[in-house]
C-alpha cells in the first residue's frame, strides 16, 4: 500500500523539522547566528498519458529546502574595541590564509601573536591597506602594524590672545629685560617639541611701545670741513661743521631744525621707516646732528647706519650719548608748548623793580587769567598765577596733561597727553604783553607730539626661557638675508583693538593674517630652519596669531595649538563607522592602519553555510562585492559591539510543538495502515 510510504515521507519530513527547530534553539546564544526554517514540498506520482484520472492521491511530502533568515539580529555592546557589528546590509570576509575564503556576521575578533586581526578561529579579517595619503590599496589582511607613533617637530603655532588695553605702557620699566617682569606688559609660554621628541618651551613677551621717541646725537670730526653725511644710506647734505648745513636743505640757525627735501625725506622712509625725517636738527656750535625714532620704533640700541665721508674715507659714526648700557637717550611722546616770560623785557616789566607794567586778561584755552599791575608782580608770579589756573585750564582742554612754569628759565611749559599726539597749539590772547614775542619753538623744550607708540607691541620670543629668538617676517633669503635674534613687532588698531598690523605688513579687513618665522626653536635639528630648498623660504615653526586683540580685559590666552607630539606607544585599536581601523598611541595621536571590506551578494540567500557561523560563495549566491562600511546599501561599522543570533525563542518553542505534533500524526497514520493491512490478512 502507497500509504505507507505517504507516511514515511511524513515523519521523514517532521524529524527534518524538529531537527532544524534544536538547531536554531542550541544556537539562540551564538554571536552572529542566523535561524533556519524547513520548506516542504508534497510529492505527486506522474501519471502516463491517457491511462486513468487525474485524481490520483498524493505520495507525501519532501524537504524542499532549508532557507535561513537573514535578518539582522539585535546589537549588544561590549568593551573590546575589536567586537565588531555591521549594522545593516553586509558580511566580513575571512580568509585562512590557505586560499578559502569565508563570509560571517560574528564579529569577535583579536590579535594574534604577529598583529593581525583574526576571528575565534584564527582566520584573517580582510580590508583595504592604506598608503600615507589615506589612498586604498588592494585587499589584504588587516594588521596593527605600528607598535609607535614616530616624534614629530613642531612647525606651525596657533596662538590667539588678548592683552589688557587698559595697562598703562608709559609704567613699563625704560630698559626691556626679560628678566624684569615689569618691562612688559604680558607673557606666555607654549609648549613645542623638537625632531627628537623632546618637550621644549617657547616663551613670548609681549612689551608695548612706551611713550618714549629715542633720540640719536652725532658729533662730525675735522671740523671745518664740508663733510658729506649718509644716514641710513641716503647722502642727506654736506654739514659744515662751524656753520651751516648745505645742499637742497633748509636750516633754521634759530631753531637748529634741518628741512631734508623731498626726495630725501622720502628716500629716508624707504631705507629705514623707524627715523622721523621731521626731527633732523643740527647744532653748528657743537657740530652735532641730531634726530630721533617715531615713538612706534623705540627699541633701544637698534641704531640706523650713519656714516661722514672724508676725502676718501667714510667713517661710521657712533652717537656721543650712549649709556653704559648702549641704550640711546630718549624723550617722551608728548608734545609740549613753551612761552617765555622775560622778566628784562622793558615793554613787559618795569626796569627798575621788576613788576608787571600793564594790567592783562590773558586767555589759555579758554580760561581768562587777570593780572593786575597793582599787585606788583614780577615775572615768576606772573608764572605762579597761570599755573594756579592748571586745573581750570586742563578741565577745558582735556587733552592737556599739565601747565608748570619753570623759575630758573622763566617759561611756562604746557604738555599734552602722549595719547593725543601731534595737536595744534593752544589758543591764547593777549599772549605778547606777557610772553616773549619769539616764544612759540623757540625754547629747545618745545617738542610736537607723537602717538604712534599707542598699541604697538615689540614681541620677544625665548626658548625654554633663556635663548632668544629670531623671529621674521620680511628677510629675503635668496639675497642672504639672515635673520638676527630679536623682538618683531605687531600693532592693534586704537579704535577696535583688533590685530592690524604684523612687522609692517598690514591686515585689511577680513584678509588674511600673515604668519610669524620662528627660527632655532629646534635644538635637536638647528639646521632645518635655514632654507627651504623647494620655496626658498625660511623653515622654523609658523606662528599664527589670528584672532589676536587688545581689548580692555584681562590679558588671556583665548587659545593655543601647536602640532609636535613626542614618541607614542600604542595603546588601542579602535574602528570608526566608515570602516578605518585606527589606532591610538600614547601621545594623543591616531593613525589609520586599513580599512574593513564588506561583502555583498546578489543572492546571499544562496550562501552555503559552512559551519562556525560562516558562510561559502556559491554559484546560487554569486560573487562576493566588497566595498567598504557605508558604501552604497551597505551597513555601517560599530566598534566594541557583537550582533547577536537572530533566533526567536517563543517562535521555535512554537515550531517544535507543531513539529511534534506532526510527527506523532504520520506515526498515526503508519499505525492506522498496519491495522487496515492486518484486518486484510485476517479475510
Amino acid at each position: 500500500m502507497a500509504g505507507f510510504n505517504t507516511a514515511v515521507t511524513g515523519i521523514k519530513a517532521a524529524q527534518t523539522d524538529l531537527d532544524v527547530t534544536g538547531n536554531n534553539i542550541a544556537n539562540a546564544s551564538t554571536v552572529g547566528f542566523k535561524a533556519s526554517r524547513t520548506e516542504f514540498g508534497d510529492i505527486y506520482t506522474t501519471a502516463v498519458v491517457g491511462a486513468g484520472t487525474s485524481n490520483v492521491a498524493g505520495s507525501g511530502v519532501t524537504v524542499s529546502d532549508i532557507a535561513q533568515d537573514f535578518q539582522a539580529g539585535t546589537i549588544e555592546f561590549t568593551n573590546s574595541n575589536l567586537d565588531l557589528a555591521i549594522d545593516g546590509s553586509g558580511f566580513f570576509q575571512l580568509d585562512d590564509g590557505q586560499g578559502g575564503v569565508t563570509y560571517t556576521r560574528a564579529g569577535s575578533f583579536e590579535l594574534d601573536k604577529d598583529g593581525y586581526v583574526v576571528s575565534k578561529t584564527g582566520k584573517y579579517l580582510q580590508g583595504y591597506g592604506l598608503d600615507e595619503q589615506g589612498n586604498q590599496l588592494p585587499i589584504t589582511n588587516l594588521a596593527v602594524t605600528q607598535k609607535e607613533s614616530s616624534p614629530h617637530a613642531t612647525e606651525n603655532i596657533g596662538l590667539s590672545f588678548n592683552i589688557d588695553a587698559a595697562l598703562e605702557s608709559a609704567d613699563l620699566a625704560a630698559v626691556y629685560d626679560k628678566t624684569n617682569a615689569n618691562s612688559f606688559s604680558y607673557t606666555t609660554t607654549v609648549e613645542t617639541f623638537d625632531s627628537l621628541g623632546n618637550a621644549q618651551a617657547i616663551k613670548f613677551n609681549y612689551a608695548e611701545q612706551r611713550p618714549v621717541r629715542e633720540t640719536y646725537d652725532f658729533t662730525l670730526d675735522d671740523s671745518g670741513a664740508t663733510i658729506p653725511v649718509t644716514v641710513a644710506g641716503i647722502t642727506i647734505a654736506d654739514i659744515e661743521a662751524t656753520s651751516a648745513v648745505t645742499g637742497d636743505h633748509n636750516w633754521d640757525s634759530t631753531t637748529k631744525e634741518v628741512t631734508l627735501s623731498s626726495d630725501d625725506a622720502a628716500d629716508i622712509e624707504a631705507a629705514d621707516p623707524r627715523i622721523d625725517t621731521d626731527s633732523f636738527r643740527w647744532d653748528d656750535t657743537s657740530a652735532t646732528l641730531t634726530f630721533e625714532f617715531k615713538s612706534e620704533f623705540s627699541q633701544y640700541g637698534d641704531l640706523p647706519a650713519v656714516s661722514q665721508t672724508i676725502g676718501a674715507t667714510t667713517t661710521d659714526l657712533t652717537p656721543d650719548n650712549l649709556s653704559d648700557s648702549n641704550n640711546p637717550e630718549n624723550r617722551t611722546a608728548n608734545e609740549v608748548q613753551t612761552f617765555i616770560i622775560d622778566q628784562n623785557d622793558a615793554t613787559k616789566f618795569d626796569a627798575a623793580t621788576g613788576y608787571l607794567l600793564n594790567d592783562v586778561s590773558l586767555v589759555i584755552g579758554g580760561v581768562t587769567i587777570s593780572l593786575d599791575s597793582a599787585d606788583n608782580l614780577t615775572a615768576d608770579e606772573v608764572g605762579e598765577t597761570i599755573t594756579a589756573s592748571a586745573q581750570r585750564i586742563i578741565d577745558q582742554n582735556p587733552d592737556i596733561q599739565g601747565v608748570q612754569y619753570n623759575a630758573s628759565s622763566n617759561t611756562v611749559y604746557i604738555t599734552w597727553t602722549a595719547e593725543s599726539g601731534d595737536v595744534d597749539p593752544i589758543s591764547t590772547s593777549n599772549e605778547g604783553q606777557v610772553f616773549t614775542a619769539s616764544n612759540a619753538g623757540s625754547d629747545p623744550a618745545a617738542q610736537k607730539g607723537d602717538n604712534s607708540w599707542m598699541s604697538v607691541y615689540r614681541v620677544y620670543a625665548y626658548l625654554n626661557d633663556t635663548e632668544q629668538l629670531a623671529m621674521d617676517r620680511t628677510s629675503d633669503v635668496s639675497n642672504g638675508e639672515t635673520p638676527e635674534p630679536g623682538p618683531i613687532i605687531i600693532k592693534f588698531d586704537t579704535r577696535t583693538g583688533v590685530l592690524n598690523e604684523i612687522d609692517g605688513e598690514e591686515i585689511l579687513n577680513g584678509g588674511a593674517v600673515p604668519s610669524i618665522t620662528i627660527l632655532g626653536a629646534d635644538p635637536a635639528n638647528p639646521n632645518d630652519d635655514i632654507l627651504d630648498s623647494d620655496t626658498d623660504n625660511l623653515k622654523g615653526i609658523q606662528m599664527d596669531i589670528e584672532g589676536a586683540s587688545q581689548f580692555a580685559s584681562d590679558s588671556i590666552v583665548k587659545s593655543s595649538t601647536q602640532d609636535g607630539y613626542t614618541k607614542g606607544d600604542l595603546v588601542g585599536v579602535t574602528f570608526a563607522e566608515t570602516g578605518e581601523m585606527v589606532a591610538s598611541f600614547s601621545n594623543g595621536q591616531r593613525q589609520n592602519l586599513g580599512l574593513v571590506a564588506v561583502a555583498t551578494f546578489e543572492n546571499q540567500a544562496g550562501l552555503q553555510p559552512a559551519g562556525d557561523t560562516e558562510w561559502a560563495a556559491s554559484l546560487t549566491s554569486g560573487q562576493a562585492i566588497l566595498n567598504p562600511p557605508g558604501a552604497g546599501l551597505n551597513g555601517s561599522l560599530q566598534s566594541a559591539a557583537l550582533e547577536q543570533s537572530n533566533v526567536d525563542l517563543s517562535e521555535e518553542l512554537v515550531n517544535l510543538i507543531e513539529s511534534q505534533r506532526n510527527y506523532q500524526a504520520n506515526s498515526k497514520t503508519l499505525e492506522t495502515l498496519n491495522t487496515v493491512t492486518q484486518a486484510i490478512l485476517q479475510i
